[in-house]
């Protein structure tokens, strides 16, 4: 398999991960908060898609899908356009509320898609280049991928958890 079938396979397993999250859930669900501070699925959600968005758009040298096509105007949240989530106060994450979960997967699928646009264009050599020179060791595009995945990943896995944690036994 070459590297970006690789990628390709681990955002698509995220996307599936989302949906099953997603799927008939109530807005009462959505919008919970195991307890409070705690994030709800719909920040989480949100969060997910954000970060990738975010992250791959700049490595990609495009804007991000959030802005391009006018889903932060769609949402109406109160945050800054570029926002993803990243550090937010307990006050900031309880903005993300009353979206629908029709629009998240929406906005989720259209990142998606993005992403897949660009990490079918990948080969092994692109995994090296430099991307983000704020670190040290300075970011490759084959780390930041990485870490798109398994941030993803890891806030999936809380969705999931807080949505076993609201349905009835």
């Amino acid at each position: 398999m070459e590297v970006n079938g690789v990628f390709a396979d681990a955002f698509s397993r995220v996307q599936e991960e989302v949906h099953a999250v997603l799927h008939d859930l109530s807005q009462e669900d959505l919008d919970a908060r195991p307890r409070p501070g705690a994030n709800s699925i719909g920040w989480l959600v949100w969060h997910i898609a954000r970060i990738q968005d975010d992250h791959v758009a700049d490595a990609a040298g495009r804007e991000q899908t959030w802005i391009a096509d006018g889903w932060h105007a769609r949402f109406g949240l109160e945050l800054e356009p570029r926002d993803v989530g990243y550090g937010h106060s307990r006050e900031q994450a309880e903005r993300v509320t009353g979206v629908k979960a029709t629009e998240l997967r929406a906005y989720y699928d259209a990142v998606h898609e993005a992403t897949l646009g660009y990490v079918e264009t990948l080969s092994a050599a692109d995994l090296d280049r430099v991307v983000d020179k704020r670190w040290d060791p300075e970011v490759t595009l084959g780390v930041r991928l990485v870490s798109v995945v398994n941030d993803n990943q890891q806030h999936t896995g809380q969705a999931a958890y807080v949505r076993g944690l609201l349905e009835p036994r």
